[in-house]
């Protein structure tokens, strides 16, 4: 998932917390990369929790969930949204990344490709 701000990608983690921070805006999940949030005041733009009014949401299974006070809520999504379009100068989410995604695959499983197999008898 990249950034919401400029579409940076996380790459691998290091060890330790990640410096990028997630949370909830206009009812979907996002995450903040740590440039965006030291230009941007870090968490100022993400929804806030009801109850106790922090920025520590996470978003699932159609689920707003306070990871402080734990209040609970449905996601209401509205479809005209301008919030879904990718932010300008970004790429889309999804450009390159199924390929991303088998490259890094195989590196972690150190698979060599698969050869073909001949029919047999």
């Amino acid at each position: 998932m990249p950034c919401f701000r400029c579409g940076a990608r996380q790459t691998d983690p290091v060890r330790g917390a990640s410096p990028w921070k997630r949370g909830v805006r206009a009812e979907r999940q996002v995450l903040i990369c740590p440039g965006c949030q030291a230009a941007h005041g870090g968490t100022a733009e993400l929804d806030r929790c009801a109850s106790c009014g922090s920025a520590a949401l996470g978003c699932r299974l159609g689920e707003i969930e306070c990871r402080d006070c734990g209040h609970t809520r449905a996601a209401v999504r509205d479809e005209a949204c301008p919030d879904d379009r990718v932010p300008s100068g970004a790429a889309p989410a999804d450009s390159g990344l199924s390929e991303e995604v088998a490259a890094a695959l195989t590196r972690f499983f150190r698979r060599d490709p698969v050869p073909e197999r001949e029919p047999g008898p």
